[in-house]
């Protein structure tokens, strides 16, 4: 730290107390050069996280946004709104532990799809359809079969 009072660099740390929520540092310091003694403050810095669209650009990651999407292919399934709450949630912690502050949407979108495939596979397709752009009934069934428990052995013996 550069000391307010002659300029210099050279200082040493006398006291440290956290703040009472926790999120500051208190550091009461000396300079080895003039002898004054001062306070600085501590404060983790808070890096918004931010998502990097398929065009390129760049947005504020909002929370609300992801449980929407969540949501919407949860309509009319037996999932609680507690339940995507906390799909949502668990999303956001696993996205603000990672070191990077920017994350491309497709990785958001497929922690998505790996999240509702464990809680209810018709919202995975759901999803997967606006996510992947689906565009033909191929592509719909393709993607169920990645699903189905029997694969395309499903259909087979029931038209006999």
């Amino acid at each position: 730290m550069r000391c307010p009072f002659c300029k210099l660099d050279r200082d040493r740390v006398i006291d440290t107390r956290p703040s009472e929520d926790g999120h500051v540092t208190r550091r009461r310091r000396e300079c080895l050069e003039c002898g004054r003694r001062y306070t600085t403050h501590e404060r983790l810095e808070d890096l918004p996280l931010r998502i990097v669209k398929k065009n390129g650009q760049r947005a504020p990651f909002n929370r609300e946004k992801l449980l929407g999407g969540i949501l919407r292919s949860l309509e009319k399934r037996p999932v609680s709104q507690q339940q995507a709450e906390a799909l949502a949630d668990e999303i956001e912690r696993e996205l603000l532990e990672k070191p990077e502050r920017e994350v491309p949407s497709h990785e958001i979108g497929g922690m998505v799809m790996e999240k509702l495939r464990g809680v209810d596979k018709v919202a995975y397709v759901r999803f997967a359809s606006v996510y992947r752009e689906f565009k033909t009934v191929d592509e719909f069934l393709k993607e169920i079969k990645t699903i189905s428990p029997r694969g395309e052995k499903k259909g087979s013996k029931g038209g006999k």
